[in-house]
């Protein structure tokens, strides 16, 4: 079933309960509250009944064969309701003995409180309430009691038909939210939907088909994640294409160079002093090619693998100062001078967190890059930022990095006019990245480069 349909049955099946359950509870509410209304009207008219009543006594004793309630008396008295009963209340007056003397209705119920030949029950009925079908007030009067009837069926009358409009007013506002609930449904199921349409395309592969979906709140935002992540991948799609064709290049000029010069000394086109020669530049190929596929390995792992990296507290002293060490054969040969300043003394004793040997060998590649193009001297800046990281920067006196070569630097086999292998600034960026740290590169106002790396302090 699809989203949408779950939605609107979920909210459906809720609306029916609800409605139903107030449905119920207003059905009792109302029934309670006519009861109890109509409870207190013949309490007050019993008591308007009762002050109201006069009573006449007759001089004249009455004839033996006279008949009250069917029964022989001696004497009768006569007794007037000054107030007149509402249409609908039955009212009983009966003596102590509980003999009917008056009553307004000769229809009065009978099986209510009063027997067959019309007595008044007075075991039946002693206080005001509910009985067989009835709502009872009894009033104590000087000549007996004062009992009034009303029908709970006409209440329920009344009750039911107030209740049946209140159904259709529930059941209209149900067909409303209801539809209400399927346009609302509708319009946040849309962009889900939509997002569906764009995944798909994630998973065919065609990340540069996917479009950023409009929508509000958590959908929109995850729309907008969907949309970067298609971009990243895009980007990433590209970089490994053109890492494949990269490398590919990389690794077939040495071949060729190999197999050429191979080939020319197995077939003696090279002999005594060019075949010499040709092994020599066998070997450097060999050489070079074993560095790239070393590199290229190394970049594979530290994209990849989790345990080739080990990072600890780290002297940032000792790591520069072993660099320069490795370093100087090239600096000795190109009579390059090398200065380390630090901007203050007391942070001489700066510790990073990081891996030491990876953290040497990105040091070492950028200053081996300043090496090329320096014209005689490379600066080492260390110092602390704002926040407690560790600055590391490296400039020379050179040329600068051309402005088309800036936004791609740190990419794979991207080299300048002296590169080597076009790995080493990406390998280092890799390590300094791993490490939690950021590295960039910029040209110096005064002319020259500058590459800046920031790491977290241990």
């Amino acid at each position: 079933m699809k989203l949408v349909h779950q939605i609107n049955l979920a909210f459906g099946l809720l609306l029916v309960a609800v409605l139903g359950f107030t449905a119920v509870m207003i059905h009792y509410v109302l029934m309670d509250h006519f009861i109890s209304s109509q409870k207190d009207q013949l309490r007050t008219l019993g008591t308007s009944m009762a002050s109201s009543m006069s009573v006449r006594t007759f001089n004249a004793p009455m004839p033996p064969t006279t008949l009250v309630a069917g029964k022989p008396v001696d004497a009768a008295y006569s007794w007037t309701m000054t107030s007149a009963a509402p249409a609908g209340v039955h009212v009983i007056l009966s003596d102590s003995q509980g003999n009917v003397l008056q009553r307004n209705d000769s229809n009065a119920p009978d099986g209510a409180i009063v027997v067959k030949n019309a007595t008044l029950a007075a075991s039946t009925v002693t206080k005001s309430g509910e009985a067989g079908g009835y709502i009872v007030d009894v009033n104590k009067v000087p000549q007996g009691t004062l009992t009034l009837l009303t029908p709970v069926s006409k209440i329920k009358a009344i009750e039911q038909a107030l209740f049946g409009r209140l159904l259709i007013v529930l059941g209209a506002g149900g067909a409303l939210a209801l539809l209400f609930s399927l346009l609302i449904t509708r319009k946040l199921i849309r962009p889900l939907m939509r997002l569906r349409e764009e995944l798909k395309k994630v998973r065919e592969r065609k990340f540069g088909e996917v479009g950023l979906v409009k929508a509000g709140g958590e959908i929109g935002a995850v729309a907008q994640t969907v949309y970067e992540l298609a971009e990243e991948l895009e980007r990433h799609n590209r970089a490994q294409k053109q890492f494949f064709q990269n490398a590919s290049h990389e690794l077939k000029t040495p071949l060729m160079s190999i197999a050429g010069y191979a080939e020319g000394i197995r077939d003696g086109v090279f002999e005594g002093e060019g075949s010499r020669k040709g092994l020599d530049i066998i070997l450097s190929e060999s050489g070079r090619l074993k560095k790239i596929v070393t590199e290229m390995t190394l970049l594979a792992k530290l994209d990849s693998e989790e345990d080739i990296f080990h990072p600890s507290a780290v002297h940032v002293r000792e790591v520069v100062t072993e660099t320069i060490e490795r370093i100087n054969p090239i600096l000795a040969a190109k009579g390059l001078e090398l200065q380390t300043v630090y901007k203050d003394e007391s942070q001489a004793e700066l510790y990073v967190k990081a891996d030491r040997d990876k953290l040497l060998q990105a040091l070492l590649n950028i200053v081996s890059n300043a090496t090329r193009y320096a014209n005689g001297t490379i600066v080492i800046e260390i110092g602390v930022a704002e926040g407690g990281r560790v600055t590391l920067t490296v400039a020379d006196d050179g040329k600068g990095f051309p402005d088309s070569l800036l936004p791609h630097l740190f990419h794979r086999f991207v080299k300048g006019k002296d590169g080597e292998t076009g790995l080493g600034l990406a390998i280092s960026r890799a390590i300094v990245e791993r490490c939690g740290g950021r590295i960039a590169a910029r040209n110096r106002p005064a002319g020259g480069a500058l590459i800046s790396l920031s790491l977290p302090s241990a």
